[in-house]
């Protein structure tokens, strides 16, 4: 869906929401004072670290460091990316996520429809593989293939049996209820109108998106028969291009993923799956796309492509690689594991066992190595036009890299094959540039970030600290706009806080906090938010402290503003010279 969030629906929802209660329905919580605390879900720890606040609607781990909001704990622990963890917090409480745009944004009736008829569908198809008269067949076939009914379960997998209208008779009755089977694509349409069911005499995979919801399916064919997998064509709710067949199963099963396996077929991730191999997962028809790297890298740091050792493999495992390149950054890994000839991840498993299959998991190539091995292959670099072709090779694919340490090992790297300098090299792919900013749902402020201090903070910083420990304190500032005029770095975000909180004064620091997720100053604010949750100060010394805060900040105000007339003392219009002479008798 097209269109941007709008910062007041998100300044809505955290206000509305409970981050106890969020927290509490994954990671029980237990009364403690004025807070909540419980075994950091982030970190193996014994003794109780995590605390959430829920006056200040903010989390805080004293032992990882962990921290954020209702919204920042769902992004971390379910592996959501904003847009997705804003959409399940608003699903939470009944409400629809709104989307920017005005009159050209796409409207349309909701989707929520479209998830209903494919979960009916799914568990139609459940229910024929345990009581079609043909479900044998089909029984037979996941007993060869070596799947329990646990695994048969927690997958979801089902049958369509062989006949034309089997789904078209049990949930599309009417005419509606046959118009959304078509529009989610269990029906075809011929040419005549006619309708009959997509999917006949398979084995079926029902493919989830993260929240679980059934949005699609893949069907295997029992006998011979083309294709021999049929996936649902595009449809509003699935995009082959972003979906991961088993992503939301291998989050189910496991509470820390410590890598993704990417592999071809369903079989693949169901057969792995059956030997305790829970973590892979599967495209679905296409090349690993940027969007499906993203979405593996917020789960886990560490990614392996398992592909066929043959020339398809390797072109595929390639095209990924160049789709990885501008998400390599310090703390994501990426490995290639090619499978002899032959052998698929399933037969594999069979023959060698769990352990054998992630030993060969762990001998997998690094990106890094499987990147120079390939393009040294291209180039002789004993000799000096072989190295000079290798640089050439290298330069459009490094360029893809971002700023960070993992770019400059690569380019340290090509620079000893090439017997290079390494900043000659550096100078020939153009330099470190800076990294473009995340395309966010909500709009990006332009203010500076508050001064950061080594020792203690300035006035600003002060004033915006106590602004996150208690928000109500705006109130005690008359005209925030009087303090624009400051030449401090931080004080166009401490107004826009302060006016912010004079509009709406029921936000919490939660929702204050995410107000910026989206901006320069964001992580700023989160650390300093951080940072003041391990402060004891009581709060009843927070008012005064405040107030002789903005004291402060107003003093100096009227003393830049004496020192600037005292440079144009010369030229001052008389209202001026009466203005600077009230200053002076004020500081004296």
């Amino acid at each position: 869906m097209a269109g941007r969030i709008p910062q007041q629906f998100i300044d809505e929802l955290i206000s509305r929401v409970d981050i106890v209660d969020v927290i509490d329905a994954r990671v029980p919580l237990k009364k403690k004072g004025r807070e909540h605390v419980a075994c950091c879900p982030f970190h193996n720890e014994k003794t109780p670290s995590f605390t959430v606040s829920q006056g200040k609607q903010f989390y805080h781990c004293f032992g990882c460091g962990a921290h954020g909001t209702a919204l920042g704990f769902l992004m971390e622990y379910e592996h959501l990316d904003f847009v997705e963890a804003v959409e399940k917090l608003a699903a939470g409480i009944g409400l629809s996520v709104p989307r920017e745009g005005g009159d050209n944004a796409p409207r349309g009736p909701s989707p929520q429809p479209l998830y209903e008829l494919m979960e009916k569908s799914a568990h139609h198809y459940q229910q024929q593989l345990r009581r079609h008269p043909q479900r044998q067949r089909a029984v037979d076939y996941l007993k060869k293939r070596g799947l329990s009914g646990e695994i048969a379960a927690a997958f979801g997998i089902g049958y369509a049996p062989d006949g034309w209208d089997h789904l078209l008779k049990a949930l599309g009755q009417e005419k509606e209820q046959q118009d959304r089977l078509l529009t989610v694509g269990m029906l075809i349409e011929k040419d005549d109108g006619r309708r009959y069911d997509r999917f006949r005499d398979r084995i079926m995979f029902p493919i989830r998106d993260y929240r679980g919801r059934v949005i699609a399916f893949g069907g295997r064919v029992l006998d011979k028969g083309e294709p021999k997998y049929l996936n649902s064509p595009e449809t509003p709710i699935f995009h082959k291009g972003r979906e991961l067949y088993g992503l939301f199963e291998a989050k189910q099963a496991l509470r820390e993923i410590p890598r993704l396996l990417v592999v071809e077929g369903y079989m693949d991730v169901v057969a792995l799956a059956q030997f305790g191999v829970r973590y892979a997962v599967a495209t679905l028809g296409t090349a690993v796309t940027k969007e499906h790297l993203e979405r593996l890298f917020r789960t886990t740091a560490e990614v392996v492509f398992c592909f066929d050792g043959d020339r398809a493999g390797r072109d595929a495992a390639w095209r990924g690689l160049e789709n990885a390149l501008p998400l390599m950054r310090e703390g994501h890994q990426l490995h290639f594991m090619f499978l002899p000839e032959g052998e698929d991840p399933d037969t594999l498993v069979r023959s060698i066992g769990r352990d054998g299959f992630e030993q060969r998991i762990g001998q997998a190539q690094p990106l890094s190595e499987y990147f120079f091995e390939q393009m040294g292959r291209q180039a002789d670099i004993t000799r000096l036009d072989g190295r000079a072709r290798l640089v050439e090779l290298c330069r459009p694919y490094l360029s893809k890299l971002p700023p960070g340490v993992y770019r400059h090992l690569m380019l340290d790297r090509l620079a000893q094959l090439a017997h290079m300098e390494r900043d000659a090299l550096e100078r020939m792919l153009g330099g470190e540039t800076a990294p473009m900013a995340p395309t966010a749902p909500v709009a990006a402020r332009p203010a500076r970030p508050p001064a950061v201090s080594r020792h203690q903070p300035s006035l600003v910083r002060s004033a915006i600290g106590l602004l996150l420990q208690r928000p109500a304190l705006a109130q005690l500032v008359g005209e925030p706009q009087q303090l624009s005029g400051l030449h401090l770095p931080g004080t166009p975000l401490l107004v826009e806080m302060l006016d912010l909180l004079r509009q709406q004064p029921h936000l919490t620091t939660g929702a204050l906090l995410e107000h910026w997720r989206q901006s320069d100053q964001g992580k700023h604010l989160f650390a300093l938010a951080q940072r003041d949750m391990l402060l004891s100060a009581e709060d009843d010394n927070l008012e005064q402290e405040f107030s002789d805060t903005i004291a402060r900040l107003l003093q100096q105000l009227r003393r830049q503003r004496r020192l600037d007339l005292e440079q144009r003392f010369g030229s001052l219009s008389e209202e001026e010279k009466n203005e600077y002479s009230q200053l002076v008798r004020g500081s004296t």
